[in-house]
C-alpha cells in the first residue's frame, strides 16, 4: 500500500495546470518571442483538457501559441522539463498535439526561425472588409494610439482562413465557446485593428472582433443578434468593446428592414457593456430629456429608441431607468421612492407571474404537491429577495453614471 502511495506522489508531480501551462503571445517584434512581459495565459481550458484543466505527462509544460499580431499566423511548440516515460513505463502522456490541433487550423508552424520570416510579411496584411470606424485612444506609454472597426464578410480574400486563426482565442476566454458555421451567410462580423508603425511602415494589429447573426423575423424583418464577442485580454480594458458595439448599432440603424438588435445568452459584463452604450446613444433623444424622465417610460422613449437605434422596449426601459437615476436627487426622499417604487415595479414581474402559476396550481394540484411549491412564493421572502435585487441594480447603474461622467 505505501508504495502504491508512493507511486501517485510521483505520478501527481506530472500534472500541469492548463491555464498556466498555455501560453499565448501576439507578435509585432521579433524580441517579443522571448519577452516573457508579452505572454498571456486563458481564463479556460476545460474544452480541450477537461473539467479538471489538469495536462498529466510532463513537468515544467509549456504550450506555447504565439500568433504574429495581425494576420495571426501560428507558431505551436511544446516544451517542458521532463516527461513521466522518463521514470514510469506503465503509463503514457497525454498527447498535447493532437488536442490542440482540435482547434487551431493547418497551416501553423513549430519552428522558431520559420515564423519570424512570416513576421516579415506582417508589413502586407491590411484589415479585412469595409471601414465603419475610426477612433482615437490615449496610452501613457505610447500617446494616442488610433484604431479602426472594419465589417467583414467571407467574400473578403483570405478572410476564411483568418477567421479560423481568430476564433481560436474565443476557447481560452469564452466559457461555453463553440465554432460557428461560417458557410452561413447570415454572419456578420465586426473586427477591431490598431494601426501602428515598424520600421516605419504602417501596419496593423487584431484586437478583437464581434460575430452578429442575422435572424429573419416574419414577414419582412431581420434581427440581428450578437453571438460572440472578444477583445483580446493585452487590449481589455481600454474601451473597445463599446466602441464596437456602439459600431455595429450605428451599422444597423440605417436598415429599415432590421427590427432591433439583441445578444445571445449575454453575460453580465455584456449587459453592463451594452447598457453604457445604449445610454450614451440615447441620452440626447429629445423624449429622454431630463424633465420628462419623471413623468415614467413614455412610447416615444421606446419609439425613437427603436427607430433611430434598433433598440426593443426591454433595453429602451433600462436606458430609461439609467438617466431617471442620473436625474433624480436621491437625497430627496420622495424623489427616491418614486424611483425605487418604479424599479421595483420592473423587478416584480417574475414574482407576479409566479403568482398567476400558482393560482393555476391551486386548480390542479394536490394540497401536498401545492404546499411543497407554497413554500418557494412566500411574501416576506419575495419582498427580501426585491430589494436585494433593486440595490444589485442601482449599483450597477451608478457605475454607468459614473462612467458616462468620465467619458463626458
Amino acid at each position: 500500500m505505501a508504495a502504491i502511495n508512493n507511486m501517485e506522489k510521483k505520478l501527481a508531480e506530472y500534472k500541469c495546470d492548463t491555464n498556466d501551462a498555455v501560453c499565448l503571445k501576439l507578435i509585432r517584434f521579433p524580441e517579443d518571442v522571448e519577452d516573457d512581459g508579452t505572454t498571456f495565459h486563458p481564463e479556460y481550458s476545460h474544452q480541450l483538457f477537461g473539467d479538471d484543466e489538469v495536462a498529466f505527462g510532463y513537468k515544467g509544460l509549456q504550450i506555447q501559441l504565439f500568433y504574429t499580431a495581425g494576420n495571426l499566423t501560428t507558431l505551436f511548440k511544446v516544451k517542458y522539463s521532463s516527461k513521466v516515460t522518463d521514470t514510469f513505463d506503465c503509463v503514457e502522456p497525454d498527447n498535447i498535439d493532437v488536442k490542440i490541433r482540435e482547434i487551431v487550423p493547418a497551416g501553423f508552424t513549430c519552428n522558431t526561425d520559420d515564423f519570424i520570416t512570416l513576421l516579415e510579411k506582417e508589413a502586407n496584411f491590411r484589415p479585412f472588409g469595409t471601414l465603419l470606424h475610426t477612433y482615437m485612444v490615449h496610452n501613457e506609454e505610447a500617446g494616442e494610439l488610433t484604431y479602426q472597426i472594419h465589417k467583414a464578410d467571407l467574400s473578403c480574400p483570405g478572410f476564411r482562413e483568418y477567421h479560423e486563426r481568430l476564433q481560436t482565442f474565443l476557447m481560452w476566454f469564452i466559457e461555453t465557446a463553440s465554432f460557428i458555421d461560417v458557410d452561413d451567410d447570415r454572419w456578420d462580423f465586426f473586427l477591431v485593428f490598431e494601426k501602428y508603425k515598424k520600421d516605419g511602415e504602417t501596419l496593423y494589429a487584431t484586437i478583437g472582433y464581434m460575430t452578429v447573426y442575422n435572424y429573419y423575423v416574419y414577414p419582412d424583418k431581420t434581427r440581428p443578434r450578437v453571438s460572440q464577442m472578444l477583445i483580446l485580454p493585452p487590449f481589455q480594458g481600454e474601451g473597445h468593446g463599446a466602441h464596437i458595439l456602439e459600431a455595429v448599432h450605428r451599422f444597423y440603424c440605417g436598415m429599415p428592414k432590421v427590427q432591433d438588435i439583441t445578444a445571445e445568452d449575454p453575460s453580465e459584463n455584456y449587459v453592463k457593456l451594452r447598457d453604457y452604450v445604449l445610454v450614451k446613444l440615447c441620452q440626447d433623444f429629445p423624449p429622454f430629456a431630463e424633465d420628462k424622465l419623471h413623468l415614467g417610460l413614455s412610447a416615444e422613449m421606446v419609439e425613437e429608441a427603436q427607430t433611430k437605434l434598433k433598440i426593443n422596449k426591454k433595453h429602451a426601459r433600462r436606458v430609461y431607468e439609467i438617466l431617471r437615476l442620473r436625474a433624480t436627487d436621491m437625497s430627496d426622499e420622495e424623489k427616491a421612492r418614486e424611483y425605487r417604487l418604479e424599479v421595483k415595479k420592473r423587478l416584480f414581474g417574475p414574482y407576479r407571474k409566479n403568482q398567476r402559476e400558482l393560482t393555476k396550481m391551486k386548480k390542479c394540484l394536490r394540497p401536498e404537491e401545492l404546499e411543497s411549491h407554497l413554500g418557494q412564493m412566500d411574501t416576506p421572502t419575495q419582498h427580501e429577495e426585491l430589494e436585494k435585487s433593486y440595490q444589485v441594480v442601482v449599483e450597477d447603474y451608478r457605475r454607468i453614471i459614473e462612467r458616462l461622467a468620465a467619458h463626458a
